[in-house]
């Protein structure tokens, strides 16, 4: 498992935040300040796995013999759609701090909050620039097990094109909903084009975005010769004080465009360091940013 069930009962009592996205969503149960505040019968929808099957209407089912779900006015659901980058610069980092075992970490807290809101979770691995594989769609906490499962099995270590992947996703008929990428956003190509795409496709858009310590402030000095870890480009540098500042600097500078970018366009961002604890990020950090609450 990948965290223990103190952690899992302190995300059980948060949800996900969607504005915009959850008006139009197919209802169902997801908890809200309005749950329960209406018994009214409103409509049906077709069962989904971890449904609960005291929902189903068994009359429609011997006419039809299709499952369907009574649904209930002032009820809600949210479409949630995880991805994870997982590019070879991801695998970057020590133990704890290892930026790819750190999103697994994030995705599957994320994950968890939307299995025990009744949310129907989708997780999407990004690699090669395409969708490597996926979780879901699934609802209900019985899904929390086999999404672990998933989880656990990913492993960085290709090439990721971040605009290929995110547009292979966009072009899969999906419902409307929350998207959360987790990434470095190392890209040489950049990440943008395609975030616009799902953005376009109507989707509500978060990132999570992963480094490093040593990438905000690398502890190195003297004549180097550096070698990127997707690409296998090699640069020989001689760094000293002045260089690693202006490094510094570039970096703060790249992280508040990014920052900046996200917010003209509505997309929450969470930037995130390796150092800090994963379940303070999870508990903490995304109610801060408006991811959850």
């Amino acid at each position: 498992m990948l965290f223990d069930e103190s952690t899992l009962r302190k995300l059980n009592q948060l949800t996900l935040v969607a504005s915009r996205v959850r008006s139009g969503a197919i209802k169902g149960e997801r908890r809200s300040s309005r749950r329960g505040s209406s018994v009214e019968f409103a409509d049906y929808r077709n069962y989904t796995a971890g449904d609960d099957l005291r929902r189903l209407d068994w009359n429609i089912y011997a006419r039809l013999e299709k499952p369907f779900i009574k649904l209930l006015e002032e009820e809600e659901d949210l479409a949630v759609y995880v991805l994870i980058d997982g590019s070879r610069s991801m695998d970057w980092g020590e133990q704890d701090e290892n930026k790819f075992k750190y999103a697994l970490r994030l995705a599957a807290g994320i994950g968890a909050i939307a299995l025990s809101s009744g949310d129907l979770l989708s997780v999407g691995f990004l690699q090669g620039g395409r969708v490597a594989s996926e979780f879901g769609p699934s609802r209900g906490q019985y899904a929390l097990p086999r999404m672990f499962k998933f989880l656990e099995a990913l492993k960085a270590g290709e090439t990721t094109n971040l605009n290929t992947s995110l547009r292979d996703y966009s072009i899969r008929p999906r419902r409307a909903g929350l998207v959360i990428l987790i990434s470095d956003l190392l890209t040489a190509d950049g990440y943008e084009s395609g975030l616009r795409q799902l953005l376009g496709r109507g989707h509500e858009a978060a990132m999570i975005h992963v480094l490093a310590p040593d990438e905000i402030d690398p502890p190195l000095a003297g004549d180097l010769q550096l070698v990127d870890i997707e690409t296998n480009f090699e640069q020989d540098v001689s760094i000293d004080g002045g260089l690693r500042n202006l490094y510094r600097a570039r970096v703060q500078a790249w992280r508040q465009s990014i920052q900046t970018d996200c917010r003209k366009h509505n997309v929450r961002y969470l930037d995130l360091v390796t150092s800090l604890s994963w379940d303070q990020a999870l508990l903490l950090e995304m109610r801060r940013s408006g991811i959850a609450k």
